[in-house]
């Protein structure tokens, strides 16, 4: 398991690119962020080029899959999507689904997130990117987000059927909304292209609160996975202090 940091987050509000610069100087070799069509990518292209960084995700622009008229969009966002990811050499896109549709029933919400996921996937097949869908808490940070359970969205991605297509299962979302959260990881692992963590309550530093993130951690790579972990916090003291820590404890 490598660990990336998610600068929208951890340095909300600072300058992207002299984020970046620091996390390098940490020594973190990945990083991940949720828009790129906010960013230079071309300068961005080339200081990871530069700085042999790895990009572990970014967002599907006009992620919206619960609306069925709104499928177009979504295409195009994620042909648009891809591109930059190719220019990036970044191998994962995270897509959300968009707000549940109160005049919609949620069985043909659910069918519209498959088939909006269905249209794409040739096309992540041939790019050779797996995008990973992300249920959301809707308790705490995302009142009315359609996809909340992992149930529900490990049956999206069965549905699918593509092998790239997949899952970020976000460790802070999903223990506020169902808790249980290796009983719901190991057994469908292989659907899992991405995982995010926090500490909760707060989504602060993973020392922070309830979760025991080294068993945890402990438990994901003991069962296989050898992906990456992206840390989307919001810290409390200044970023670097916790990302050190981190580094000595998980790295």
């Amino acid at each position: 398991m490598k660990l990336s940091v998610c600068l929208d987050a951890v340095y909300g509000g600072k300058d992207f690119f002299a984020s970046l610069e620091e996390v390098r100087a940490i020594g973190y070799d990945a990083i991940e962020f949720w828009s790129w069509w906010d960013k230079d990518v071309d300068r961005l292209a080339r200081i990871v080029r530069e700085q042999k960084l790895t990009i572990a995700s970014m967002c599907v622009k006009n992620a919206n899959l619960v609306d069925a008229s709104s499928r177009d969009a979504f295409l195009d966002g994620l042909k648009a999507s891809i591109a930059a990811a190719k220019q990036l050499d970044c191998r994962s896109l995270i897509a959300t689904v968009g707000q549940e549709l109160a005049d919609v029933p949620r069985e043909a919400q659910h069918q519209s997130i498959v088939d909006g996921l269905s249209a794409g996937a040739p096309l992540l097949e041939e790019a050779g990117i797996t995008l990973v869908l992300e249920p959301l808490n809707t308790l705490v940070d995302h009142k009315g987000y359609y996809l909340s359970s992992s149930e529900e969205a490990f049956d999206i991605v069965r549905k699918v059927g593509s092998p790239n297509v997949k899952l970020v299962f976000d460790i802070y979302h999903q223990q506020i909304t169902e808790g249980n959260l290796l009983a719901n990881i190991i057994p469908n692992l292989e659907l899992i292209g991405h995982f995010h963590a926090a500490g909760n309550p707060g989504r602060h530093e993973l020392s922070s609160g309830e979760l025991h993130y080294g068993r945890i951690f402990q438990a994901i790579e003991a069962a296989g996975y050898e992906g990456y972990m992206g840390l989307e916090y919001f810290p409390v003291a200044a970023p670097e202090v916790g990302l050190k820590e981190l580094l000595v404890a998980y790295a």
